[in-house]
């Protein structure tokens, strides 16, 4: 089955339009910003443009940017996973005390992190002996019943009282 490209994956987007737009938005922004120029609008636009054609003609530093941007939106989705599930489960609740929103903060990290492992397809081999292994199930059970144990052994010891 043929792979079917579309216009936005064609080489004169990928290769100098998008890279050309993205220099050329940001430095213009940044010298809009700090007024280098002055109110000059349109030294500030040319400047933009001139340092945007030299940056396409380069090719490693555009291979870094490319690389960068990629890391930057799939960071950019994981910390948005996360605070939805945050969000979820802090959302309409009462006043939650610190030390439960910290416990809370740790587990939504955690899940987030084994999501993220498992999304990018990450088969290991500290995955595989860690979660696939004859006895990770039995183990994975009992750490989870112990830390149970241990939180409510500290809300006990605690005198019951939750404060943050």
């Amino acid at each position: 089955m043929a792979v079917q490209e579309t216009i936005l994956q064609s080489w004169i987007f990928t290769k100098f339009a998008f890279p050309f737009l993205l220099i050329f938005f940001i430095l213009y922004g940044v010298l809009e910003k700090t007024k280098v120029f002055g109110d000059q609008h349109k030294t500030n636009a040319l400047v933009s443009f001139v340092v945007g054609l030299i940056f396409v003609a380069a090719v490693q530093p555009k291979l870094i940017v490319e690389n960068l941007i990629l890391f930057l939106t799939v960071a950019i989705v994981v910390v948005f996973v996360a605070l939805l599930l945050w969000g979820f489960i802090i959302g309409k609740l009462p006043e939650i005390p610190g030390k439960i929103q910290g416990g809370i903060v740790v587990v939504v990290i955690i899940a987030v992190g084994i999501a993220t492992l498992w999304a990018v397809g990450v088969e290991g081999s500290l995955f595989d002996f860690l979660f696939r292994s004859s006895w990770s199930g039995d183990f994975w059970t009992n750490a989870a019943f112990i830390i149970v144990v241990i939180a409510a052994l500290a809300l006990i010891i605690g005198g019951g009282k939750l404060k943050g």
